[in-house]
């Protein structure tokens, strides 16, 4: 069901305000607590494991830098440090595009491939632990149904991305 949209910028119903709050305030809570999660077990930030995520599932495992900034919620900028810092970690390979020079390509590593191993179990718990299981299985998918509307297959990461489980 949806609720009628008001464009002319009236104020939020008590109820519409709750539901926006709260979805910010339990959005940045659950992400804050994973991401510490994976920093102390599996020395991962979110955002690391979400790029490697996506790598793991590309073809070849290999994707455009642009095109994972373009399927996260970080900038070029910021996705290119990150792939930097996963270069100098050993998880990445930095190559050029073969059909664009001026691009480059983020490949994995096997390194990268077993520490996804044990980081997915952690992640998957994680989720599961402090989300999945604090909702019935008519919550959940009310819950999934409404993010695939807003979100329109537009932008999503992977099935295992750091933002989602």
């Amino acid at each position: 069901m949806r609720t009628q949209s008001n464009a002319n910028g009236s104020p939020l119903t008590q109820d519409e305000l709750a539901a926006w709050r709260g979805f910010l305030r339990v959005h940045a809570r659950l992400i804050a607590e994973l991401d510490e999660e994976l920093q102390r077990t599996e020395g991962l930030t979110a955002s690391a494991y979400e790029v490697l995520i996506l790598l793991a599932d590309a073809p070849e495992q290999r994707m455009r830098i642009s095109e994972i900034s373009a399927r996260t919620v970080l900038s070029l900028s910021g996705v290119s440090r990150l792939v930097d810092r996963l270069v100098r970690e050993g998880l990445v390979e930095k190559v050029p595009c073969p059909a664009d020079r001026r691009g480059a390509n983020a490949v994995l590593t096997p390194e990268a491939l077993a520490r996804l191993s044990t980081a997915r179990v952690t992640h998957r718990a994680g989720v599961r632990a402090r989300f999945l299981d604090q909702l019935s299985p008519g919550e959940i998918s009310v819950l999934g149904e409404v993010w695939r509307r807003l979100g329109s297959g537009e932008g999503e990461t992977s099935s295992e991305g750091a933002t989602g489980p």
